[in-house]
């Protein structure tokens, strides 16, 4: 199955439960492509550095941010032992009177390097969702980690954009461009693969 249109297959189909069904199809094809080898390399970063007390930050911007948070509450709720976190897990999205604070004053393009600078530490992880792979506030972000000694993963769509070419992981949804929705999709799938394989692999070993 080639690269798919969603607009295109609204058309083609005479009712909702037949789109529903090429909309799924669609999906579950986007899944079949993945690169799980590197998905099974960024977890075993992740599970690394989180025995190491490193820190995973988390950044994206409209449905991204979105998925940034959940990503968040998962890999710190979600993975407990004795009622405790087993992962350090912060999202950069979620303060909104500091991130209209900073856009007011500095721009949009700094919301999170300005929060990066005061929290990020040497050998912590940042990972940048954006279906595009290519907003300037995510990119700004990435290069300064990278300076400041950190690890960034990408989780990106469409053609990759420019965190494609510049974090140390990426994961691309390989979908035509402005196909958010599939590219969001998968973005979510992604968090809970990866955080259900941690809970049950740093559970075991306590």
């Amino acid at each position: 199955m080639a690269k798919r249109n969603i607009k295109k297959m609204y058309k083609k189909s005479s009712c909702p439960t037949e789109y529903f069904r090429e909309y799924s199809k669609y999906f579950f094809h986007l899944l079949a492509n993945l690169d799980y080898n590197t998905i099974e390399k960024i977890t075993n970063v992740i599970l690394e550095k989180s025995k190491q007390g490193k820190t995973i930050f988390l950044i994206g911007n409209g449905g991204s941010a979105a998925t940034a948070s959940h990503f968040v509450t998962d890999l710190s709720h979600g993975i407990l032992f004795k009622n405790k976190p087993l992962i350090k897990a912060v999202s950069l999205v979620d303060n909104i009177p500091l991130l209209t604070a900073i856009s007011n004053d500095k721009g949009y393009e700094k919301v999170f390097t300005d929060q990066i600078r005061n929290l990020f530490r040497k050998e912590d992880i940042l990972m940048a969702i954006s279906a595009s792979g290519s907003s300037p506030n995510l990119v700004e972000a990435v290069n300064l980690v990278k300076k400041m000694g950190g690890i960034t993963i990408g989780l990106v769509g469409f053609d990759g954009g420019k965190l494609a070419k510049i974090c140390d992981y990426v994961i691309q949804v390989q979908t035509e461009k402005d196909q958010y929705g599939p590219v969001e999709d998968v973005h979510i799938f992604l968090g809970h693969i990866i955080t259900s394989y941690l809970g049950l692999s740093l559970s075991k070993k306590k």
